[in-house]
């Protein structure tokens, strides 16, 4: 297959690709390169880059979810909270996950325990791999659209420092409910997207085999979404994606947690959250000149 030969290629040497008499478009290897199953996941960044993690189960409201977990932890040796969402590799573990698609109920133990660390002072770190949030019935009656609206608000203001990584999919409100951070770092192969490829396809001309130019037309590549102010920094992968080597992409995600914690913990607390206003206050502005 085109994609699949496509999907071989090297890390950060993409472009328009010509693959057994097909161009493919650079978003769309990307995206084929963040969909690849055996890339790591959340739970595998965490287990790698972060000690004496202990999860907290459950919103206190309706129950747990399984495709949300949330544990203090430490980060080279300071005390901080991590959250990420979790798909689960077996198939029988992608169906109680509902691969990866939160339901309400794992927004809402997201923010309980992001409230957690603020009440502590610890740092917060999400990392996201998410299609969007789970569109069922039984989500849309227990308010998955208010559980969202609810995180946004809250960790706009929240007064700890925020790190959200991006390591795979960014879909949606699904993603961005846990992407209201100081700041968004996102790897090289990941995507940041208000839709899949193929939902645009299939909204903007009825055909959803046209994924492939609604890829292009997105702009949800790191290097797209950096030009446009979504994400503040990206992490450079291994060649042939994380993975590739799984190793090697825990180091480079390690070494660019260090470096904006670090810069993070050094501001005073008002100008930490006045620099996150502002930030989210200056997207999607655009401005014509007569």
């Amino acid at each position: 297959m085109a994609e699949q030969e496509a999907g071989k290629l090297e890390s950060g040497k993409l472009g328009q690709v010509q693959a057994a008499g097909t161009v493919i478009p650079e978003a769309w290897v990307r995206t084929e390169l963040a969909r690849d199953p055996a890339r790591p996941y959340p739970m595998d960044y965490i287990d790698a880059l972060f000690t004496e993690f202990s999860e907290i189960h459950g919103d206190r409201a309706f129950g747990d979810d399984a495709a949300m977990t949330c544990g203090m932890a430490r980060f080279h040796g300071d005390a901080v909270m991590v959250i990420g969402n979790l798909k689960g590799r077996t198939l029988k573990e992608r169906v109680s996950r509902r691969f990866g698609q939160p339901n309400p109920e794992g927004y809402r133990k997201a923010l309980r325990a992001m409230k957690i660390a603020e009440k502590f002072a610890r740092p917060v770190f999400t990392f996201i791999d998410v299609t969007g949030a789970w569109p069922g019935i039984d989500a849309e009656e227990r308010g998955q659209g208010e559980a969202i609206a609810r995180n946004l608000f809250e960790m706009s203001q929240l007064r700890v420092p925020t790190i959200a990584t991006i390591t795979g999919e960014g879909g949606s409100g699904g993603a961005l409910a846990l992407a209201v951070a100081d700041r968004v770092l996102m790897l090289e192969n990941a995507i940041y997207s208000v839709i899949p490829p193929e939902g645009c396809a299939a909204i903007s001309w009825k055909d959803a085999t046209r994924k492939r130019q609604a890829a292009a037309a997105l702009r949800y590549t790191a290097k797209d979404t950096l030009e446009l102010g979504c994400v503040d920094d990206v992490i450079r992968e291994p060649e042939g994606g994380s993975q590739a080597d799984p190793g090697e992409a825990f180091s480079l995600v390690n070494s660019k947690l260090r470096k904006h914690i670090n810069e993070l913990k050094k501001l005073p607390l008002d100008d930490l959250l006045q620099q996150r206003y502002d930030k989210f206050r200056n997207m999607a502005q655009f401005y014509q000149t007569v």
